[in-house]
């Protein structure tokens, strides 16, 4: 059985993690693990009480892990290469589902997260992958997503954003570096995922903020448009960046209701 936290040997990478509920190797058909894939600055701690309240709201098992350079994971090498998500959701993400002995699962991603989440399924099967749920996703870049980014970089060296995340990375000059400096490559102004979308045939849940500084409704009416299987949008007022952390409530009733149609 895996361990309630620890780390996984991924590679030369040591990835923290934490879970909750069944154990994703004895899950059976009444009980998927939620695997979640965390947000450019984020990390396991960075989720805050929502893996533990989605694990309650659902019954399901549900797994959270900090890529490398993230939390209380391995270093990792700066610059990131502009493929950074391709290749984490290629490489990284399936021997991650094989450390963990995963049989049955939902891909969670986060910004970032959902973008990867979006590559591996759009990319080749996966019979362990039952169905995906992108929260804030990226799929292309926008203006006034770049806006955001460029002015986290300010709030970054000028204001207090580097202290508040210092409590939860063990580098932050990587963390922050490694997402703000590829975002803000002039070559990722062509970053584009569209042509994953149509790979994507398991039913997909996405939530978006109305008011997400990062990215425009287009995000998810394009992916609701182009994948193959059944997809279910949710565009929460009032909300920002962070769905599951704004909207707690209307969040794990979405994903609940989701879930009801896999399980």
């Amino acid at each position: 059985m895996l361990a309630a936290e620890g780390h996984l040997e991924v590679g030369p990478a040591r990835l923290e993690y934490r879970r909750w509920g069944p154990d994703p190797a004895a899950a059976g058909e009444a009980a998927p693990t939620l695997v979640l894939l965390h947000e450019g600055l984020g990390c396991v701690a960075l989720w805050r009480n929502f893996p533990e309240r989605l694990a309650a709201a659902t019954g399901c098992g549900v797994l959270a892990y900090s890529r490398a350079g993230y939390g209380g994971s391995s270093p990792c090498a700066l610059p990131r290469p502009l493929t950074y998500l391709h290749d984490e959701a290629r490489d990284v993400l399936p021997a991650v589902l094989d450390a963990i002995g995963l049989r049955r699962g939902v891909l969670l991603g986060h910004s970032d997260g959902a973008s990867i989440a979006a590559i591996h399924a759009g990319s080749r099967p996966d019979p362990r992958i039952r169905g995906l749920i992108l929260i804030a996703p990226h799929f292309f870049t926008e203006p006034q997503g770049l806006a955001a980014i460029a002015a986290a970089r300010r709030a970054y060296e000028t204001g207090g954003l580097r202290g508040r995340l210092a409590r939860y990375h063990d580098d932050v000059e990587a963390a922050f570096r490694g997402w703000n400096d590829a975002w803000l490559d002039p070559g990722f102004e062509s970053w584009d995922l569209t042509e994953f979308l149509p790979g994507i045939t398991r039913p997909l849940l996405l939530l978006q903020g109305a008011e997400d500084p990062y990215g425009s409704p287009r995000q998810v009416e394009t992916a609701a448009a182009s994948v193959s299987g059944p997809a279910e949008v949710h565009l929460l007022p009032d909300c920002r960046h962070g769905p599951h952390l704004e909207r707690p409530e209307e969040t794990l009733a979405a994903i609940r209701s989701f879930l009801a149609g896999l399980i």
